[in-house]
């Protein structure tokens, strides 16, 4: 028999995990990152740019998980990653760059909340960020491209971080 909703027993639980959204623009996206965040117990979503649609198109892709996931918008992905780091964030950004790291080599090594930073779906997370940051990973691959999906990658990512603090 199919579970669903009702009658499955996972346990909820909320993660000290923010995601930082710099510039990710495209509403289906949007809504799928509502979605993965509910799934994996983010404690908030944060959506960093000037012109982020949560219209329609968003709501179609996020059924419902904008009402029960903690987010807000913010202009600058800069200032919200200073003032996290100042509050004992550790920052991770999702990217690959000369010296990123790769996911299932990363530990977790504190007990500090985490801000996971992911980029825009044309030019990934900026320098300004990457050069803030205190661990940057990235997905292997072994296709031909380069890059995932920022909502897939933001899964993969979540379910090890997850799976970490799980185990702590």
């Amino acid at each position: 028999m199919q579970l669903n909703y009702y009658n499955t027993n996972f346990k909820q639980q909320t993660f000290p995990i923010q995601i930082i959204c710099e510039n990710v623009s495209n509403a289906p996206n949007i809504g799928s990152l509502f979605r993965t965040c509910d799934a994996f117990g983010v404690k908030k979503l944060v959506f960093c740019g000037s012109d982020i649609p949560l219209g329609r198109k968003m709501t179609k892709t996020s059924r419902a998980t904008e009402k029960i996931v903690n987010y807000e918008v913010r202009e600058s992905s800069l200032e919200l990653i200073k003032t996290l780091k100042s509050e004992g964030y550790t920052v991770i950004s999702l990217e690959i760059t000369t010296n990123s790291q790769a996911l299932h080599d990363f530990k977790i090594v504190n007990n500090s909340p985490i801000a996971l930073v992911v980029g825009d779906e044309n030019f990934g997370v900026s320098e300004e960020v990457l050069k803030l940051s205190h661990h940057i990973i990235h997905i292997d691959m072994f296709g031909h491209n380069s890059s995932m999906n920022v909502v897939q990658a933001t899964s993969i990512a979540l379910y090890e971080i997850t799976k970490q603090l799980s185990i702590k």
